[in-house]
């Protein structure tokens, strides 16, 4: 029979239902090709399934039994539909599982006594029995040798409202059996290696062997597909053009002189590399990656002073007002003796003498030219407007979203862009997610940081923690005390810094003890951080508001309370606000009955400053889902790749991608047509355009 285009709408099927069509579109399928490149979840082997549990399981299992007896219940608002299933076989021996799930009335219509079932979830000790709450199941009614639903190496794709796993199963079945496959897109230069039947493999497999040897070829070509997308977006950045800054370097020179410390080898190298992408005629577009307390605000002052004395604005954009009035005080407290303005400009203030004119005062002449600006999100807005912007740096840039940083730039015109980091990232991900920019690392800590000691502590060891802040505090030392929340929920059983702070007020008398958070006005809160800064609070309780960039070198003490419900990266920023002057310092986990991964999150943490070694055990226990959030929209999917297992193929496909641009920058040989369309078209989708 004639195959059909992958392009094909599934509307115009006669085997895809008018009611299924609705729940097709929410999860983007509208094509054969689109059917076919909605990759499974995972395989389960249901030639044989795992025997049924007498105890809890630390991983998830796949079990098949047949329905012994259903029961709806009701405590007070919750609804629990309950399910006894026992092993098909019959066997007396093997014990009974309870299946539960709470609040979903769906499924009682969907299970009844008698069906087969397979079930997929974690088992759980609950009251004396085993039980599994909310696991994923299907109803088996074909159990023979031709169901591909069964007595197989069956698929599990991602499913939705409407759209049962099973049904979408045999969609998939049914676009591989209709779609010309010879004419799915491929992007890998010819030769590469790609079995013919990768399609069919990768969904219903005849061995594990062969789904991993299709999936792995189509994670190269996706990983290829990315990587292209990316280098494309960085040559074209390039492409068009810049100005030349180079500035004369005196001012940072005299600045230097100034500093009571050395700047470290790594902070010069980036220094330099910095500089000579700015006094170049290309664009800079560049990624500075640095632990806490790695010198990157240096960094960016340096390239700050250079686009200045070359005659261009620079402004710096800060994800929070506490953060963005810190780097405002510091850089007037430095640039003033060089007579250069400072302005500072967020939603809730904009300061600078002179009343409505935004320049600071400086000693002295102020030398001619625009200030250097500093703000938070209010630079994107009206009445922000930037006179004559030459470099914009964005602080902290995982706080942005990806759109955020584009209307930046592009109001800004056609600036030189600095963005930075104190949250290392994993290589993988950075080549995916910052591919398009050159990059830059700060290793190390410059010289005079006192050291930090981490340790977990469970609730026991409190009355000697209450002792050793008072000690800490009477010899002038500051501390912070951090909360999950700001006040107590409901919802959640976790402790809250509005509720803790009368607490420690008494227990910490006579030091003084501030609070701030999120909630608070803008007023109340930098007047309280303020007061911290000056020395005249002792011990600060708070959120995580204080998470990146708050810089008080007297403060000596961390104590987070309830530290695993924080995560790594999390927990590591709020560490790095410790440890900035020359006294050694305290970190203190307080957790009880750590477990588990949270377990390993916080030894972790014990063993290592590292924010780089860290950074990889967070990718590793996290995966990449959550590192890559946000800043992933404007990318190709992942497709079957996952960037912590196939690390080494994001590699190889960026090397190509580099490779092949070389050959062809502008992509137009005959052999490179498709890869042009391909570009072209994530173009129009807007994958090229943000910045």
């Amino acid at each position: 029979m004639s195959r059909l285009a992958p392009d094909t709408p599934l509307a115009s099927l006669d085997w895809v239902p008018r009611n299924r069509q609705a729940p097709l579109a929410r999860l983007g399928l509208n094509t054969l090709g689109d059917l076919l490149r909605h990759f499974p979840r995972r395989h389960e082997d249901r030639r044989k399934f795992d025997r049924f549990p007498d105890q809890a399981c630390d991983r998830a299992l796949c079990l098949f039994g047949i329905v012994k007896k259903t029961a709806y219940r009701r405590f007070g608002p919750r609804r629990i539909f309950e399910v006894r299933l026992e092993d098909e076989a019959g066997d007396v021996l093997t014990p009974a599982l309870t299946c539960r799930w709470f609040n979903m009335p769906w499924v009682q219509n969907a299970i009844s006594g008698g069906q087969l079932l397979v079930v997929y979830g974690r088992p759980r000790e609950r009251s004396g029995k085993v039980v599994m709450e909310h696991p994923e199941f299907e109803a088996i009614d074909d159990t023979g040798g031709a169901s591909i639903h069964f007595d197989r190496i069956t698929p599990v794709h991602a499913a939705g409202d409407g759209l049962p796993a099973r049904v979408l199963r045999e969609f998939v079945h049914h676009a591989l059996e209709c779609t010309d496959l010879a004419a799915m897109e491929r992007l890998l230069p010819e030769g590469g290696e790609f079995p013919a039947d990768a399609w069919r493999a990768v969904h219903f497999p005849a061995s594990f062997e062969e789904c991993e040897g299709a999936r792995r070829a189509l994670v190269r070509d996706v990983f290829f597909g990315i990587q292209l997308v990316l280098a494309s977006r960085h040559a074209e950045l390039r492409a068009k053009g810049g100005v030349s800054r180079p500035g004369t370097g005196r001012l940072w020179e005299r600045l230097e002189a100034s500093l009571p410390f050395r700047l470290t080898d790594s902070q010069r190298e980036v220094m330099g590399e910095i500089s000579r992408d700015m006094a170049a005629p290309a664009r800079m577009n560049r990624l500075l990656q640095g632990d806490v307390g790695a010198g990157k605000t240096l960094v960016a002052l340096r390239a700050m002073l250079q686009a200045f004395e070359s005659g261009w604005q620079a402004a710096l954009m800060a994800p929070t007002q506490i953060l963005a009035e810190q780097h405002y005080l510091n850089f007037r407290r430095l640039l003033e003796p060089l007579g250069v303005p400072v302005s500072l400009r967020t939603s809730a203030r904009q300061e600078g003498g002179g009343g409505e004119d935004l320049f600071s005062a400086a000693k002295g002449a102020p030398l001619e030219g625009p200030p250097i600006v500093i703000g938070t999100h209010a630079l994107l807005y009206e009445g922000a407007e930037l006179e004559n912007p030459g470099l914009v740096v964005i602080d902290e840039q995982h706080k942005f979203g990806v759109l955020q940083r584009a209307r930046l730039i592009e109001r800004a015109g056609a600036p030189d862009v600095l963005v930075m980091t104190a949250t290392p990232i994993p290589r993988t991900i950075t080549q995916t997610l910052y591919g398009d920019l050159d990059v830059s690392i700060l290793r190390g800590r410059p010289a005079g940081r006192g050291q930090v000691v981490t340790a977990l502590r469970d609730s026991s060891k409190l009355p000697g923690i209450v002792d050793f802040l008072k000690s800490e505090t009477a010899a002038g030392r500051q501390a912070y005390i951090v909360y999950p929340l700001v006040e107590e929920s409901e919802k959640l059983d976790a402790k809250a810094a509005t509720a803790e702070f009368e607490k420690w007020k008494e227990l910490l008398a006579p030091a003084r003890v501030g609070m701030v958070h999120g909630r608070m006005d803008a007023e109340r809160k930098e007047q309280t951080m303020a007061a911290f800064r000056a020395g005249e609070i002792g011990i600060l309780v708070a959120t995580t508001v204080i998470e990146v960039g708050v810089d008080v070198p007297n403060a000596t003490v961390m104590l987070v309370e309830e530290a695993g419900r924080f995560g790594l990266s999390q927990l590591h920023q709020l560490r790095g606000r410790i440890g900035r002057g020359s006294a050694k310092s305290w970190c203190i986990l307080l957790q009880d009955g750590a477990k588990g991964e949270a377990l390993e999150k916080l030894q972790a943490l014990e063993r290592t400053a590292d924010g780089f070694e860290i950074a990889e055990v967070d990718l590793r226990l996290r995966g990449p889902g959550d590192m890559l959030g946000t800043a992933q929209s404007g990318l190709p999917s992942l497709g079957p790749g996952d960037l912590v297992r196939d690390a080494e193929l994001m590699t190889e496909a960026r090397a190509m991608a580099k490779r092949v641009l070389s050959e062809d920058p502008g992509l137009e040989r005959t052999e490179h047509a498709r890869l042009r369309r391909y570009v072209d078209a994530q173009a129009g989708r807007g994958v090229l355009s943000e910045g």
